[in-house]
């Protein structure tokens, strides 16, 4: 019995997906717009890593629909080959060779031969990342050492000025990378790319996360006093977002000094939401408490201004994915999955809830402490 395949996506289908696609729609929006399966959608997308098919286009010398219906005509009317040939300004042996490999001059139909080279100009064309053994090795030898394809490629542009053989663009090795069906790159070398996912996203979408990864007038973790440093004062905290299912989450808050955890509810990522419901439990601490905030790079903290106006707390923010910065709040986050375990909906948690939560941690004894409670620390503080 044959093997059923996935049915293909009609043509005009997969050229709306690509071009929602490059235009920097996600899946789930794709999926939503189209009414197709997300599943249907990440095959299309996964066969070519995630990179669009280049439009098909005919090449300028070849001939068009007009100039065979115009042959197709003629040969009705019994002219010459090369009389037809003369009337479109083209040459004979064209002329001829388009009539001949169409069934000859009493089988030929303009829209049959049309039809018949444009899916013959379908055939494979190699790249040159694949017919140039030399060039690939380099290629392959930098990526193993972790370069990127734009330095590959300005690399060999300035050690071959002169050897056009030796030159390929950026974007010929990414595509040789995720189009397998290429055969020039081993897929493993991906896994050196700084991103090494099976999908290539579209440059508007990787415009559209550089530009939410920045946050406005952000003061960098270096800029934190030395004091914070080595907890030598306390109030100084670091904070994260706890994430559970369904896009919920709790804001966690550790005392860089006594380890004292705060949790706190809110409703969503969305960064207004996040700091005023963070600025009304900073608020409750005493003075001596407040001091400086560490957070991530998350852009639920990107009014961190709004934050420091409402609390006199001053933000610091890590380096990019550099969680050890903040190790006492990754700590912290790790002993709260007994509470809040991965794949729970967070949202289910009442402020109460987590404030019983926070207590009974706050009142376990912690071996970094010397087996003191974060509660019994803090209270000596405030003593």
């Amino acid at each position: 019995m044959a093997k059923r395949g996935r049915p293909q996506l009609a043509q005009s289908v997969q050229e709306e997906l690509w071009s929602r696609w490059k235009g920097g729609e996600h899946l789930g929006t794709i999926s939503r717009a189209m009414g197709l399966a997300r599943g249907s959608i990440h095959h299309v997308l996964i066969l070519r890593g995630g990179i669009a098919p280049q439009p098909r286009r005919r090449a300028a010398s070849a001939l068009r629909l007009e100039e065979r219906e115009e042959i197709s005509r003629g040969l009705a009317a019994g002219l010459s080959v090369r009389r037809i040939a003369r009337s479109l300004g083209r040459c004979a042996s064209t002329v001829s060779r388009e009539v001949n490999r169409n069934l000859g001059p009493s089988g030929y139909r303009a829209s049959q031969a049309d039809s018949r080279a444009w899916q013959n100009a379908r055939r494979p064309k190699s790249c040159r990342l694949a017919s140039c053994a030399k060039l690939r090795g380099i290629v392959s030898e930098r990526l193993e050492l972790d370069w990127s394809p734009e330095q590959i490629s300005a690399w060999l542009k300035r050690c071959y000025p002169d050897d056009d053989q030796m030159r390929v663009s950026h974007e010929t090795i990414y595509r040789s990378l995720f189009v397998q069906a290429r055969g020039a790159l081993k897929k493993e070398l991906v896994g050196h790319l700084r991103e090494a996912g099976r999908i290539r996203r579209p440059k508007a979408v990787r415009s559209q996360l550089a530009r939410q990864g920045r946050i406005a007038d952000a003061v960098s973790i270096r800029e934190r006093p030395a004091d914070v440093e080595d907890r030598a004062v306390p109030g100084h905290w670091e904070g994260d977002l706890l994430v559970g299912n369904k896009q919920t989450q709790v804001a966690t808050l550790v005392e860089r000094q006594t380890r004292f955890t705060m949790l706190i509810k809110v409703a969503s990522k969305e960064t207004q939401g996040v700091v005023a419901a963070l600025s009304r439990h900073v608020r409750k601490l005493p003075r001596e408490l407040r001091r400086s905030l560490t957070w991530d790079r998350g852009h639920e903290m990107a009014a961190h201004k709004d934050f420091t106006i409402a609390t006199d707390v001053q933000v610091y923010f890590c380096d990019p994915r550099s969680p050890w910065q903040r190790g006492s709040n990754e700590n912290t986050n790790g002993l709260l999955r007994q509470y809040l375990p991965k794949g729970a909906d967070l949202s289910v948690y009442s402020q109460e809830q987590l404030d019983e939560i926070a207590r009974r941690l706050n009142q376990r004894p912690r071996k970094t402490l010397g087996f003191e409670t974060p509660a019994d620390r803090l209270a000596a503080v405030l003593r």
